[in-house]
């Protein structure tokens, strides 16, 4: 037995030889995904104590509580976005960053936190005041996918915004993997947003959303034509390519809905109607629909 693993071992470390290997630990090492998730689980227990942990906390340890879950939230961040920072050096040819630089990020992001949790409590009241099956705020935060989705953009976001490479989109699949809505880390999304059901949603990265939207499952803010080359015949990559469209405030978008591309901007008070592909602007307080099909209704013949 010993001697087949052995072997075993041998071939599986000639293999990483060829094409993505091993993360090695050092100065280049990619973030791990184990990481980035114990990240994402610490800040959704920090924005909602009690409701992501099974942890029981009494109301004099809250203070206490808060504490311990910045420090282990700051030890992650200092790691995992010191490599981060390192491998897009490496990757770029650039010179290592500075030995403070993943400090002075997590400070930054470590004072977000206040402020991303006053949004996502405006999620929640949008939840609360678009779903009638929603019976209080409570059961919203603990069993609706949509506010962990969210919770994790947001701070994703902040990330992005300041420059932090490859973790932020670490951060949004890791919520894509546990909701099914996936919501590119890029995408600057606004107050009182809610995602109902949420299997399916795709927000696209230079994609913006007013306030007070609503989407339902299936719905896809995509872009239209991506594959397109600049002159130096690579793909126009980035924030600086404007490919996913705009939503303006109080817009709906019914379940099944395409819209895409970076000259897309749905006006506001609009309504975007389930199944509807649409690839140009609306102007505010429209309906777009697509038209009935035509349907074959017939009465089953009995067997026997």
């Amino acid at each position: 037995m010993t001697n087949r693993l052995d072997m075993l071992a041998k071939s599986l470390e000639r293999a990483y030889q060829g094409g993505v290997g091993v993360n090695h630990l050092g100065d280049g090492a990619l973030p791990d995904r184990e990481s980035v998730a114990r990240i994402c689980h610490t800040a959704l227990t920090l924005f909602f104590p009690g409701f992501f942990s099974a942890e029981r906390i009494g109301r004099d340890y809250i203070d206490t509580f808060a504490k311990q879950h910045l420090i282990a939230l700051e030890t992650l961040l200092i790691d995992q976005v010191g490599r981060a920072l390192a491998y897009e050096a490496r990757a770029r040819g650039h010179a290592p960053p500075d030995a403070n630089a993943a400090q002075t990020l997590t400070d930054a992001l470590l004072g977000d936190l206040v402020e991303v949790r006053e949004l996502v409590a405006t999620d929640v009241e949008a939840a609360f005041h678009n779903d009638p099956a929603a019976t209080d705020r409570s059961v919203i935060v603990v069993s609706y996918p949509c506010i962990e989705a969210i919770a994790v953009q947001r701070f994703a976001h902040r990330m992005y915004r300041r420059g932090v490479p490859l973790l932020p989109r670490m951060m949004t699949e890791v919520a894509h993997s546990r909701t099914g809505i996936d919501i590119h880390p890029g995408a600057a999304i606004g107050a009182s947003f809610f995602i109902d059901h949420g299997t399916g949603v795709v927000i696209g990265e230079t994609c913006t959303i007013g306030t007070h939207c609503v989407l339902y499952h299936g719905v896809t803010l995509g872009a239209w034509n991506p594959l397109v080359k600049g002159e130096d015949g690579d793909l126009k990559r980035g924030g600086s390519n404007k490919r996913h469209p705009d939503l303006e405030d109080h817009v709906t978008v019914y379940p099944g809905a395409t819209i895409l591309g970076g000259a897309t901007r749905i006006g506001h008070h609009s309504v975007i109607g389930g199944n509807v592909w649409l690839t140009h602007a609306v102007a505010p307080h429209s309906v777009v629909t697509i038209k009935d099909p035509e349907l074959d209704i017939r009465t089953r013949k009995h067997a026997g």
